[in-house]
Parts: C-alpha cells; structure tokens; sequence
C-alpha cells in the first residue's frame, strides 16, 4: 500500500519505516544523523558538567496539582534542595514540574532535560533559565539523567519512569556506574511490582539475584527520601552545592 492510502498517523509512520530505501538513502541519513547526535551530547555535556551534585526525579507526566503524588513529589524536591542538593526532572509536566517546582520554591539548582514528543511534553515554567535542555533523541537525555546524578527519586509513573529506573538498576548492577541511591516513592504503588520481582525473578526463575534488590529502598515520605540520600553522602566524599 502507498503511504497516502492509510487514514491514520500511527499506520503511515510504520509503513514509512518499513518502505525499502536505497542504499544512498541509508548512508546518507545515517550520516547526518551522527552529527545530529553528536551535537545533542555536546550541548548536553556542556551544560550539565557545570553543575553540582544533583537528584534525578523520574515520575509520570500525566500527574495533575491536585494529585497527592504531584503535591508529595514538590515537598520532596523542595526538601532535596534545601539539602543543597540540584534537582533534575525530565522538564515536562506532571511529577516533573512537581520536581522542578519544589526545586525552584526551594531556591535550589532546577534542571529540566525536555524530550520532542507528538504529545504529553512541554517544558514546564519552573526550570532555571539556562539549564532548560532540549533532546530529540532519549537515549542522550538517559545518558544526561545517570551521568550528571549522584541519585535517583522513583515516583510513580508509566512505561518511561519503569525504563529510566530499570536503566539505572542495570548500570549500578554492571557496574557501569556507582551504586548510587535509587529510592521509590509510594509503597502503595510500588510493592506489587517489587513483590513480582522477589517471587518470579529471584525465588522461581532466578534471573535476578537477591542481593540486587539492595539497589533500592522503597520510602513514603519527603524526611525519608533525605534521610537516605544524608546517609549516603555522609558515607562518601561529596558535598551538596553549599
């Protein structure tokens, strides 16, 4: 079928993808977008690596002012900042503008690496001027995320928060970077899938060891989610942005 004979968008992207391209094609797309790349890591690398110790917040998008998450997801930003430490969000809405919010409320350092989406994103009013970072690609925004974070705060979310946290679990359970903190936010939301983790994974199929449940703790509170970070910078030696 020609691509103007499907009625909608989702069918004629795919169908777009799978038509046959010529070999000049592919080379030619492929190497202009290396330098599309290429220039997304600089200009990330470039902002990011002026700025101090800072949390990662990862949560839903979908998330409104009212929602007790949004509200829990502001305190725990403005107390984080507080701490002194920065905070980074995904710079959209929902859970991310809470963080951001609370980060600005808080007087602290507010990062927002925004991703070019058809629908759901836009960067959000409560990012620092200069540090409002926009990505086309997400592997580059993931790699902003867990290069430039000392921590990771879980809220509650959809298929993009599960990814961002089982990426930093893989990296920290290779070693690819340090077993920095990853905290989940709401026992209520996150203790199915823990215990799915803990009776599939590592009891009956055994994919996943027991010790790499050690890679999170699972908090309710904003005093909780400070507690274990306090703790551990205490153990190691790097300061919050005093």
């Amino acid at each position: 079928m020609r691509l103007e004979d499907f009625d909608n968008d989702e069918d004629k992207i795919i169908q777009d993808k799978l038509k046959q391209k010529t070999w000049n094609e592919i080379r030619s797309n492929d190497s202009w977008a290396i330098f599309k790349i290429m220039a997304e890591f600089v200009s990330g690398y470039e902002n990011m690596a002026r700025i101090g110790p800072c949390v990662s917040i990862f949560g839903s998008a979908r998330k409104k002012p009212e929602d007790k998450y949004y509200i829990l997801a502001e305190k725990i930003a403005h107390k984080i900042s507080k701490s002194g430490y920065g905070v980074i969000t995904g710079g959209g809405p929902g859970i991310m503008e809470a963080g951001n919010k609370g980060a600005h409320l808080g007087g602290g350092i507010s990062v927002g690496l925004n991703i070019d989406l058809p629908f759901e994103q836009h960067f959000n009013p409560y990012i620092d001027h200069d540090k409002n970072l926009n990505f086309d690609y997400f592997f580059v925004r993931k790699v902003m995320f867990v290069k430039y974070s000392q921590g990771f705060v879980v809220m509650p979310g959809g298929f993009g928060t599960l990814d961002e946290m089982f990426e930093a679990m893989t990296l920290i359970q290779t070693k690819k970077i340090g077993k920095f903190p990853i905290i989940l936010v709401g026992t209520e939301f996150w203790s199915g899938l823990i215990e799915w983790i803990k009776t599939v994974m590592v009891e009956r199929e055994k994919t996943v060891n027991a010790v790499d449940l050690d890679y999170f703790k699972i908090v309710d509170t904003e005093d909780e989610v400070v507690d274990v970070l306090n703790k551990f910078y205490k153990k190691y030696d790097l300061s919050p942005n005093f």
